[in-house]
Parts: structure tokens; C-alpha cells; sequence
């Protein structure tokens, strides 16, 4: 398994709770099917058995549902380093999608072989546990953001969240980072429209919260957007396992 992927996902179980060396030792070891996706590849599939659990070894996912009507509603991302869809390991049948949202890199890991893993090592799961949790904590707070927040305040808070769980996971630096997002998958992440989007950001960047050049985001003013968005980080629950190193949480 890709080193690099492997390590990052160890030391995001290790945030979540200690975990032996047996334990770190049994996931390294892990059977698995390497794939690279390209962007809009699914993953998994609303409705099917689900059979292997992806770990995210490069790039980014998201996870969504789809109205009768066609209408998408992207409900997290998630970045290298991270098991997708660990609940569902347990579950008979997928309930929602998830999707590569960029080109991904992937060691696909027959869900057997999850379950005997969490069994013979309950320290790893337990660590497994707790990430589902934090998924779910997650989960919340976007939906008091489509439901509660206004428009510039949704924008700001996602923008927040992706500086922090970005750093947390070494792919940001200092408030600075790529987004994975086009502006139709930020409008389906935040209930508003692509031109909407397109308006918010804008204005985020001539209040001076903001700085951007193509898909890079510069964070100028961390206090102001991160009061603007309503952004507090006890949800992404940093300092499970110890101490959060991500600049104290801003």
C-alpha cells in the first residue's frame, strides 16, 4: 500500500485514539485493489452492497444524495488520508453516494477484511469508531449551514473548515491551499446557485477575508471570516487523542 497514503491515515486513527503497534502493524497489512480514478468515478453507489472500503491515498472525494428530481446535495469531502464510508462496512446496502471530485488515488480494502481487523485489534477500532463520529459531527454542522446560515456566512464557514482539516492533514499551509471545488459543487454543498457563488466570493475578496488566483484560496483575515461564517472548531473535534498542532486552531 501507497506508503505516504498508509502513514497519514495511521497518524488521522492515531489523532482519534492511541493505537498500538500490533494495531499499526494489522493496517499496513491490510489486503487491498490500487485504482486511480478520475474526476466523477464513483466510489460507492446509493442502493448497492457495498464490498470494499476506499482509503484515500491522493486527491479528494465527496459524498452526496440525489432528489427524485435530479437535484444533488454534497454533504462532505474528504481528503488523502481518509477511510470513506467506514459505516458503511457494517451496513447491507449503501444509502448515499461518493464520488471522486478529483483525480484520486485509492487502495480498495474488501470490507472482510475491515471486520476482521476490528475484531482481533478493538484498538484500531475503536480509533475507527471515533472517526465515524467526527464524520457525523460534520454532517451537523453542514446542515445548520444550508439551514441556518446566509449565503456569505455558508461560503465563509466551508472556507474555514477546508483551511483547518487541510493543515490538519498537510496539504495547506498557513491559511493558504487549493480548493477541490468547482463553483456548481460549491453551490450543491451550500443550497445556493453557481452564480450565487460566483457573487459570494467576490465579495469575500473585496471585503478582504479572502484572496484568490484560480482555484487558490489565500486566507487575509482569519478573525473576520472566521466570524463572518460563524465558525467555531469545536465540531471538527482537533484535539481528539491530544492537543491539535493546527496553528492552536486558529
Amino acid at each position: 500500500m501507497d506508503r505516504d497514503g498508509i502513514e497519514r491515515a495511521l497518524r488521522r486513527l492515531e489523532a482519534r485514539a492511541p493505537v498500538s503497534d500490533a494495531g499499526k502493524a494489522a493496517v499496513r497489512a491490510l489486503p487491498y485493489q490500487y485504482r486511480t480514478l478520475e474526476p466523477a468515478a464513483y466510489l460507492v453507489r446509493e442502493g448497492e452492497p457495498p464490498t470494499h472500503c476506499a482509503l484515500l491515498l491522493s486527491g479528494f472525494a465527496y459524498r452526496h444524495k440525489v432528489t427524485g428530481e435530479g437535484a444533488r446535495q454534497i454533504l462532505s469531502v474528504h481528503m488523502s488520508g481518509e477511510f470513506l464510508d467506514l459505516q458503511n462496512s457494517f451496513l447491507a446496502v449503501a444509502d448515499h453516494n461518493v464520488q471522486a471530485l478529483t483525480r484520486i488515488e485509492a487502495a480498495m480494502v474488501p470490507i472482510t477484511a475491515l471486520q476482521r481487523l476490528v475484531d482481533v485489534h478493538p484498538d484500531v477500532g475503536r480509533a475507527m469508531w471515533i472517526d465515524t463520529l467526527v464524520d457525523s459531527a460534520i454532517f451537523r454542522e453542514w446542515m445548520v449551514n444550508v439551514g441556518r446560515r446566509d449565503s456569505l456566512s455558508r461560503v465563509a464557514h466551508l472556507l474555514c473548515e477546508f483551511a483547518l482539516r487541510l493543515e490538519a492533514a498537510g496539504l495547506a499551509k498557513e491559511g493558504v491551499y487549493e480548493l477541490p471545488m468547482t463553483q456548481e459543487q460549491l453551490a450543491d454543498a451550500t443550497a445556493l446557485t453557481p452564480v450565487h457563488i460566483n457573487r459570494v466570493l467576490k465579495e469575500l475578496g473585496r471585503l478582504g477575508l479572502i484572496g484568490r488566483h484560480k482555484r487558490a484560496v489565500s486566507i487575509l483575515d482569519w478573525e473576520g471570516l472566521r466570524a463572518l461564517g460563524d465558525f467555531g472548531t469545536r465540531y471538527l473535534h482537533l484535539e481528539v487523542g491530544g492537543p491539535t498542532t493546527v496553528a492552536s486552531a486558529r
